[in-house]
Protein backbone atom coordinates (compact mmCIF):
# COMPACT_ATOMS: atom_id res chain seq x y z
CA UNK A 1 0.00 0.00 0.00
CA UNK A 2 1.72 3.38 -1.36
CA UNK A 3 1.22 5.88 1.46
CA UNK A 4 -0.20 8.25 -0.69
CA UNK A 5 -3.27 6.46 -1.11
CA UNK A 6 -3.83 5.35 2.31
CA UNK A 7 -3.78 9.39 2.92
CA UNK A 8 -7.54 9.88 1.40
CA UNK A 9 -6.47 11.94 -1.12
CA UNK A 10 -9.08 14.15 -2.29
CA UNK A 11 -10.31 11.95 -6.05
CA UNK A 12 -13.45 12.23 -8.00
CA UNK A 13 -14.53 9.08 -10.10
CA UNK A 14 -14.76 9.85 -13.57
CA UNK A 15 -17.22 8.16 -16.34
CA UNK A 16 -16.35 5.42 -18.74
CA UNK A 17 -16.46 6.02 -22.44
CA UNK A 18 -19.53 5.60 -24.41
CA UNK A 19 -20.42 5.87 -27.58
CA UNK A 20 -18.30 8.49 -30.31
CA UNK A 21 -16.41 11.54 -29.23
CA UNK A 22 -14.24 14.01 -31.51
CA UNK A 23 -11.47 16.04 -30.20
CA UNK A 24 -8.38 17.88 -30.97
CA UNK A 25 -6.30 15.57 -29.13
CA UNK A 26 -6.97 12.18 -26.91
CA UNK A 27 -4.37 11.50 -24.66
CA UNK A 28 -3.76 7.49 -23.58
CA UNK A 29 -2.53 7.63 -19.53
CA UNK A 30 -4.27 9.15 -16.62
CA UNK A 31 -1.47 9.50 -14.15
CA UNK A 32 0.77 12.16 -13.76
CA UNK A 33 1.86 12.66 -17.13
CA UNK A 34 -1.39 12.08 -18.63
CA UNK A 35 -2.97 14.84 -16.28
CA UNK A 36 -0.21 17.90 -17.10
CA UNK A 37 -0.75 16.82 -20.82
CA UNK A 38 -4.66 17.20 -20.11
CA UNK A 39 -4.09 20.54 -18.20
CA UNK A 40 -2.04 22.37 -20.33
CA UNK A 41 -3.55 21.73 -23.52
CA UNK A 42 -7.06 22.03 -22.32
CA UNK A 43 -6.18 25.27 -20.59
CA UNK A 44 -4.68 26.21 -24.01
CA UNK A 45 -8.45 26.04 -25.85
CA UNK A 46 -7.73 22.51 -27.02
CA UNK A 47 -10.35 19.90 -26.98
CA UNK A 48 -9.03 17.10 -24.84
CA UNK A 49 -10.17 13.63 -23.77
CA UNK A 50 -8.16 11.61 -21.95
CA UNK A 51 -8.93 7.87 -21.84
CA UNK A 52 -7.63 5.82 -18.22
CA UNK A 53 -7.55 2.01 -18.57
CA UNK A 54 -8.38 1.70 -14.94
CA UNK A 55 -8.63 4.47 -12.09
CA UNK A 56 -6.51 8.19 -12.91
CA UNK A 57 -3.39 8.43 -10.44
CA UNK A 58 -2.39 4.72 -9.79
CA UNK A 59 -0.29 2.80 -11.06
CA UNK A 60 3.33 4.23 -11.40
CA UNK A 61 2.44 7.64 -9.83
CA UNK A 62 1.20 6.11 -6.98
CA UNK A 63 3.70 4.39 -6.00
CA UNK A 64 6.30 7.29 -6.79
CA UNK A 65 7.58 8.95 -4.50
CA UNK A 66 7.52 12.54 -6.01
CA UNK A 67 10.70 13.76 -6.49
CA UNK A 68 10.56 17.13 -8.47
CA UNK A 69 14.47 17.34 -9.50
CA UNK A 70 16.44 18.94 -12.35
CA UNK A 71 19.14 16.46 -11.94
CA UNK A 72 18.31 13.37 -14.40
CA UNK A 73 19.44 9.72 -13.76
CA UNK A 74 23.01 10.13 -15.11
CA UNK A 75 25.60 12.06 -14.04
CA UNK A 76 26.33 15.52 -15.67
CA UNK A 77 29.99 13.81 -16.55
CA UNK A 78 28.56 10.91 -18.09
CA UNK A 79 26.21 12.47 -20.40
CA UNK A 80 29.06 14.87 -21.02
CA UNK A 81 30.62 11.72 -22.16
CA UNK A 82 28.09 10.24 -24.45
CA UNK A 83 26.77 13.31 -26.12
CA UNK A 84 29.09 16.60 -25.52
CA UNK A 85 29.54 19.18 -22.64
CA UNK A 86 27.55 21.66 -24.55
CA UNK A 87 24.51 19.47 -25.47
CA UNK A 88 24.80 18.17 -22.12
CA UNK A 89 24.37 21.40 -20.56
CA UNK A 90 20.84 22.56 -22.55
CA UNK A 91 19.23 18.92 -21.01
CA UNK A 92 20.15 19.83 -18.01
CA UNK A 93 19.02 23.33 -18.14
CA UNK A 94 15.64 22.31 -19.69
CA UNK A 95 15.11 19.97 -16.45
CA UNK A 96 16.16 22.98 -14.41
CA UNK A 97 13.78 25.37 -16.05
CA UNK A 98 10.45 22.27 -16.15
CA UNK A 99 11.54 21.74 -12.40
CA UNK A 100 10.90 25.65 -11.39
CA UNK A 101 7.91 26.08 -14.13
CA UNK A 102 6.29 22.65 -12.52
CA UNK A 103 6.68 24.35 -9.24
CA UNK A 104 4.96 27.61 -10.16
CA UNK A 105 2.00 25.96 -12.07
CA UNK A 106 0.97 23.52 -9.50
CA UNK A 107 1.22 26.51 -6.51
CA UNK A 108 -1.04 27.97 -9.22
CA UNK A 109 -3.36 25.46 -8.92
CA UNK A 110 -4.15 26.38 -5.22
CA UNK A 111 -5.10 22.99 -4.30
CA UNK A 112 -3.79 20.78 -1.38
CA UNK A 113 -0.98 18.90 -3.35
CA UNK A 114 1.32 19.05 -0.14
CA UNK A 115 3.82 20.96 -2.44
CA UNK A 116 7.10 22.09 -0.40
CA UNK A 117 10.46 23.48 -2.17
CA UNK A 118 13.68 22.37 -0.67
CA UNK A 119 17.32 21.25 -1.21
CA UNK A 120 18.36 18.06 -2.58
CA UNK A 121 21.92 16.65 -1.45
CA UNK A 122 23.79 13.86 -3.91
CA UNK A 123 26.14 12.07 -1.78
CA UNK A 124 28.84 9.33 -1.22
CA UNK A 125 29.03 6.71 1.39
CA UNK A 126 32.26 5.40 -0.35
CA UNK A 127 35.91 6.76 0.17
CA UNK A 128 36.84 6.14 -3.65
CA UNK A 129 34.35 7.64 -4.84
CA UNK A 130 34.79 10.73 -3.68
CA UNK A 131 37.06 12.38 -6.51
CA UNK A 132 34.39 11.23 -9.19
CA UNK A 133 32.21 13.04 -6.78
CA UNK A 134 34.82 16.10 -6.83
CA UNK A 135 34.85 15.92 -11.04
CA UNK A 136 31.24 15.77 -11.35
CA UNK A 137 30.42 18.93 -9.24
CA UNK A 138 33.26 20.56 -11.13
CA UNK A 139 31.95 19.61 -13.47
CA UNK A 140 28.41 21.09 -13.00
CA UNK A 141 30.01 24.74 -12.25
CA UNK A 142 32.05 25.05 -14.87
CA UNK A 143 28.43 24.54 -16.79
CA UNK A 144 26.67 27.03 -15.12
CA UNK A 145 24.76 24.91 -12.81
CA UNK A 146 24.02 25.32 -9.73
CA UNK A 147 25.53 23.34 -6.41
CA UNK A 148 27.73 23.78 -3.35
CA UNK A 149 30.27 21.04 -2.21
CA UNK A 150 29.38 19.83 1.65
CA UNK A 151 31.88 18.52 3.52
CA UNK A 152 30.87 15.44 5.51
CA UNK A 153 30.34 17.20 8.41
CA UNK A 154 28.34 19.88 6.90
CA UNK A 155 26.61 17.27 5.03
CA UNK A 156 25.23 15.63 8.57
CA UNK A 157 24.45 18.48 10.02
CA UNK A 158 22.00 18.91 7.36
CA UNK A 159 20.45 15.50 7.32
CA UNK A 160 22.12 13.13 9.77
CA UNK A 161 23.46 10.92 7.15
CA UNK A 162 27.30 10.09 7.69
CA UNK A 163 29.04 10.11 4.68
CA UNK A 164 32.24 11.06 2.63
CA UNK A 165 31.18 14.28 0.88
CA UNK A 166 28.03 15.63 -1.09
CA UNK A 167 27.02 18.18 -3.70
CA UNK A 168 23.61 20.52 -2.55
CA UNK A 169 21.39 21.64 -4.74
CA UNK A 170 19.00 24.24 -4.39
CA UNK A 171 15.54 24.67 -6.60
CA UNK A 172 13.58 21.22 -5.93
CA UNK A 173 10.57 20.11 -4.62
CA UNK A 174 8.61 17.39 -3.22
CA UNK A 175 4.79 17.03 -3.38
CA UNK A 176 2.22 14.00 -2.75
CA UNK A 177 1.49 12.41 -6.86
CA UNK A 178 -1.81 11.20 -5.96
CA UNK A 179 -2.77 14.53 -4.63
CA UNK A 180 -0.94 16.32 -7.30
CA UNK A 181 -2.22 14.46 -10.62
CA UNK A 182 -5.78 14.52 -9.40
CA UNK A 183 -5.34 18.61 -8.56
CA UNK A 184 -4.20 18.72 -12.34
CA UNK A 185 -7.30 16.51 -13.59
CA UNK A 186 -9.54 18.58 -12.19
CA UNK A 187 -8.03 21.89 -13.44
CA UNK A 188 -8.15 19.92 -16.94
CA UNK A 189 -11.92 18.84 -16.54
CA UNK A 190 -12.32 22.82 -15.48
CA UNK A 191 -11.02 23.95 -18.30
CA UNK A 192 -12.80 21.76 -20.28
CA UNK A 193 -11.16 18.67 -20.91
CA UNK A 194 -13.38 15.42 -21.25
CA UNK A 195 -11.56 12.12 -18.71
CA UNK A 196 -13.10 8.88 -18.34
CA UNK A 197 -11.95 5.73 -16.53
CA UNK A 198 -12.42 2.11 -16.90
CA UNK A 199 -11.64 2.94 -20.75
CA UNK A 200 -8.84 0.72 -21.79
CA UNK A 201 -7.84 2.40 -25.41
CA UNK A 202 -7.85 -1.09 -27.51
CA UNK A 203 -6.44 0.30 -30.95
CA UNK A 204 -5.52 3.16 -32.50
CA UNK A 205 -5.97 4.09 -35.99
CA UNK A 206 -4.26 6.28 -38.08
CA UNK A 207 -4.67 8.31 -41.28
CA UNK A 208 -3.43 10.98 -42.67
CA UNK A 209 -5.23 13.87 -40.84
CA UNK A 210 -6.80 12.25 -37.75
CA UNK A 211 -6.62 9.33 -35.43
CA UNK A 212 -8.99 6.95 -34.09
CA UNK A 213 -8.79 5.37 -30.80
CA UNK A 214 -11.35 2.47 -30.08
CA UNK A 215 -12.39 1.42 -26.83
CA UNK A 216 -14.72 -1.25 -25.69
CA UNK A 217 -17.23 0.74 -25.47
CA UNK A 218 -16.37 3.85 -27.48
CA UNK A 219 -14.26 5.52 -29.82
CA UNK A 220 -12.73 9.02 -30.40
CA UNK A 221 -11.29 10.69 -33.06
CA UNK A 222 -8.84 13.31 -33.05
CA UNK A 223 -6.00 15.15 -35.01
CA UNK A 224 -3.14 13.43 -32.60
CA UNK A 225 -3.03 10.81 -30.09
CA UNK A 226 -0.75 11.22 -27.16
CA UNK A 227 0.55 8.15 -25.40
CA UNK A 228 1.44 9.03 -22.14
CA UNK A 229 1.66 5.67 -20.39
CA UNK A 230 5.41 5.84 -19.03
CA UNK A 231 6.77 2.87 -20.95
CA UNK A 232 6.03 1.03 -24.19
CA UNK A 233 2.67 -1.31 -24.01
CA UNK A 234 1.95 -4.48 -25.65
CA UNK A 235 0.68 -2.25 -28.41
CA UNK A 236 3.32 -0.40 -29.92
CA UNK A 237 6.24 -3.50 -29.61
CA UNK A 238 8.45 -1.71 -32.17
CA UNK A 239 9.27 0.77 -28.92
CA UNK A 240 9.43 -1.99 -26.26
CA UNK A 241 13.11 -2.88 -26.98
CA UNK A 242 13.88 0.36 -26.00
CA UNK A 243 13.12 0.06 -22.56
CA UNK A 244 14.57 -1.86 -19.00
CA UNK A 245 11.74 -2.56 -17.18
CA UNK A 246 13.05 -1.83 -13.59
CA UNK A 247 10.85 -2.99 -9.90
CA UNK A 248 11.63 -0.12 -7.24
CA UNK A 249 11.21 -0.47 -3.84
CA UNK A 250 10.27 2.42 -0.91
CA UNK A 251 9.38 2.14 2.76
CA UNK A 252 7.66 4.93 4.92
CA UNK A 253 8.65 5.22 8.35
CA UNK A 254 5.94 5.98 11.12
CA UNK A 255 5.85 9.69 11.89
CA UNK A 256 9.40 10.03 13.48
CA UNK A 257 9.54 11.89 16.97
CA UNK A 258 11.49 15.35 16.91
CA UNK A 259 13.97 13.92 19.05
CA UNK A 260 14.67 11.40 16.74
CA UNK A 261 15.27 13.31 13.67
CA UNK A 262 18.25 14.89 12.54
CA UNK A 263 18.79 18.49 13.56
CA UNK A 264 19.15 20.11 9.95
CA UNK A 265 15.70 18.41 9.60
CA UNK A 266 14.14 20.38 12.60
CA UNK A 267 15.03 24.06 13.03
CA UNK A 268 13.92 26.54 15.46
CA UNK A 269 11.02 29.48 14.30
CA UNK A 270 10.41 32.63 15.59
CA UNK A 271 6.65 31.59 16.14
CA UNK A 272 6.88 28.38 17.52
CA UNK A 273 10.83 27.47 18.41
CA UNK A 274 10.27 24.64 15.93
CA UNK A 275 9.83 23.79 12.43
CA UNK A 276 10.69 21.19 9.61
CA UNK A 277 12.81 21.63 7.11
CA UNK A 278 12.99 19.54 4.14
CA UNK A 279 15.92 18.08 1.99
CA UNK A 280 16.03 15.21 -0.17
CA UNK A 281 19.15 12.88 -0.55
CA UNK A 282 20.48 10.24 -3.15
CA UNK A 283 23.63 8.62 -3.79
CA UNK A 284 25.74 7.74 -5.88
CA UNK A 285 25.83 3.92 -5.94
CA UNK A 286 24.43 2.38 -8.97
CA UNK A 287 21.35 1.94 -8.69
CA UNK A 288 21.12 4.41 -6.41
CA UNK A 289 19.31 4.91 -3.58
CA UNK A 290 16.76 8.02 -1.86
CA UNK A 291 15.57 9.48 0.96
CA UNK A 292 13.13 12.39 1.90
CA UNK A 293 11.35 13.58 4.52
CA UNK A 294 7.92 14.62 4.72
CA UNK A 295 6.13 17.27 6.34
CA UNK A 296 4.55 14.95 8.97
CA UNK A 297 8.15 14.17 10.20
CA UNK A 298 8.05 10.74 8.16
CA UNK A 299 11.39 9.56 6.57
CA UNK A 300 10.79 7.71 3.16
CA UNK A 301 13.50 5.29 1.79
CA UNK A 302 13.52 3.95 -1.73
CA UNK A 303 15.92 1.99 -3.91
CA UNK A 304 16.97 -1.78 -4.32
CA UNK A 305 16.18 -1.50 -8.12
CA UNK A 306 15.57 -5.08 -9.90
CA UNK A 307 14.86 -5.88 -13.08
CA UNK A 308 11.55 -6.49 -13.85
CA UNK A 309 10.56 -10.50 -14.64
CA UNK A 310 6.53 -11.09 -13.38
CA UNK A 311 4.09 -8.83 -11.86
CA UNK A 312 3.17 -12.10 -9.62
CA UNK A 313 5.30 -12.65 -6.30
CA UNK A 314 5.52 -8.80 -5.49
CA UNK A 315 4.99 -9.65 -1.76
CA UNK A 316 8.28 -11.62 -1.37
CA UNK A 317 10.14 -9.22 -3.45
CA UNK A 318 8.90 -6.40 -1.28
CA UNK A 319 9.92 -8.37 2.02
CA UNK A 320 13.17 -8.82 0.56
CA UNK A 321 13.75 -5.56 -0.53
CA UNK A 322 12.30 -3.65 2.52
CA UNK A 323 15.06 -6.28 4.40
CA UNK A 324 17.83 -4.34 2.25
CA UNK A 325 16.32 -0.80 2.53
CA UNK A 326 15.89 -0.75 6.38
CA UNK A 327 19.72 -2.17 6.50
CA UNK A 328 20.60 1.05 4.77
CA UNK A 329 18.63 2.63 6.69
CA UNK A 330 20.40 2.16 9.48
CA UNK A 331 23.60 2.64 7.89
CA UNK A 332 22.84 5.88 6.89
CA UNK A 333 20.92 6.95 9.73
CA UNK A 334 22.33 4.99 12.61
CA UNK A 335 19.48 6.18 15.13
CA UNK A 336 16.78 4.66 12.92
CA UNK A 337 17.94 1.32 13.54
CA UNK A 338 15.46 -0.98 14.47
CA UNK A 339 12.95 1.03 12.63
CA UNK A 340 10.17 -0.63 11.19
CA UNK A 341 7.72 0.75 8.02
CA UNK A 342 4.75 1.61 8.58
CA UNK A 343 3.97 1.57 4.55
CA UNK A 344 6.02 -0.19 2.18
CA UNK A 345 5.27 -0.94 -1.69
CA UNK A 346 6.88 -2.01 -4.81
CA UNK A 347 6.65 0.60 -8.70
CA UNK A 348 7.08 -0.09 -11.82
CA UNK A 349 9.18 2.13 -14.10
CA UNK A 350 10.44 1.96 -17.46
CA UNK A 351 14.83 2.72 -17.87
CA UNK A 352 16.37 4.36 -21.11
CA UNK A 353 20.03 3.29 -22.12
CA UNK A 354 20.73 7.00 -21.62
CA UNK A 355 18.35 7.99 -18.47
CA UNK A 356 16.20 10.65 -20.49
CA UNK A 357 12.82 10.63 -21.77
CA UNK A 358 12.00 9.63 -25.28
CA UNK A 359 9.57 12.77 -25.97
CA UNK A 360 7.70 13.62 -29.71
CA UNK A 361 6.95 11.64 -32.37
CA UNK A 362 7.90 8.14 -34.10
CA UNK A 363 8.16 7.65 -37.58
CA UNK A 364 6.57 4.48 -37.40
CA UNK A 365 3.64 5.55 -35.65
CA UNK A 366 2.01 8.38 -37.59
CA UNK A 367 -0.39 10.89 -35.73
CA UNK A 368 1.59 9.68 -32.48
CA UNK A 369 3.23 11.94 -29.88
CA UNK A 370 4.96 9.67 -26.98
CA UNK A 371 5.78 10.72 -23.27
CA UNK A 372 7.74 7.86 -22.31
CA UNK A 373 10.77 6.40 -20.16
CA UNK A 374 11.15 9.12 -17.08
CA UNK A 375 13.29 7.26 -15.30
CA UNK A 376 13.42 8.45 -11.69
CA UNK A 377 12.90 11.67 -12.72
CA UNK A 378 9.43 11.44 -13.48
CA UNK A 379 7.64 14.18 -12.30
CA UNK A 380 9.69 17.09 -13.70
CA UNK A 381 10.23 15.02 -17.37
CA UNK A 382 6.33 14.64 -17.48
CA UNK A 383 5.80 18.01 -17.41
CA UNK A 384 8.97 18.79 -19.59
CA UNK A 385 7.22 16.35 -22.02
CA UNK A 386 3.77 18.00 -21.87
CA UNK A 387 5.17 21.49 -22.21
CA UNK A 388 7.00 20.18 -25.42
CA UNK A 389 4.03 18.16 -27.04
CA UNK A 390 1.75 21.52 -26.50
CA UNK A 391 4.09 23.54 -28.53
CA UNK A 392 4.78 20.68 -31.15
CA UNK A 393 1.05 20.75 -31.67
CA UNK A 394 0.57 24.30 -31.72
CA UNK A 395 3.23 24.82 -34.30
CA UNK A 396 3.93 28.44 -33.33
CA UNK A 397 6.87 30.21 -35.24
CA UNK A 398 8.41 30.46 -31.75
CA UNK A 399 6.91 27.33 -30.02
CA UNK A 400 8.08 25.74 -33.18
CA UNK A 401 11.67 27.12 -32.71
CA UNK A 402 12.03 26.16 -29.33
CA UNK A 403 10.64 22.60 -29.31
CA UNK A 404 12.65 21.28 -32.46
CA UNK A 405 16.00 22.32 -30.24
CA UNK A 406 14.34 20.08 -27.10
CA UNK A 407 13.03 17.48 -29.91
CA UNK A 408 16.67 16.92 -30.79
CA UNK A 409 17.62 16.14 -27.02
CA UNK A 410 14.88 13.78 -26.43
CA UNK A 411 14.06 12.62 -29.54
CA UNK A 412 13.26 8.70 -30.07
CA UNK A 413 16.69 8.96 -32.61
CA UNK A 414 19.08 11.13 -30.74
CA UNK A 415 22.54 9.32 -30.86
CA UNK A 416 26.00 10.20 -29.04
CA UNK A 417 27.95 12.86 -30.11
Amino acid sequence: MPLWLNKAAPTRTYSTLRGRLHADIVIIGGGITGAICAYLFARAGIRVVLLESNLVARGSTAASTALLMHEPDRDFTDLAARFGRPTTRRIWSALARATRDLSATIAELKRDTDLCRCDSVYFTLEPERVAALRREFTARKKAGMPGRWLSPAALYRMTGIRSQAAILTSGNAQVDPVKTSCAFLEAAAAAGAQIFERSKARGVKASKDTVEVRTCTGRVTARRVIVATGYATAEFRGLVGRFTMKDTYVVATRRLPTRVLPTGIVRGSRASGRRRRLVMAWDTSRPYHYLRWTGDGRLLVGGADTNHRSAKGSRGRIALARGRLLEYLAQVQPQLAGEQPEYEWEGLFAETPDGLPYIGAHSRYPGHLFALGYGGNGMTASFLAARMLLDLYQARDKGRQQSRAHANLFAFQRGRR
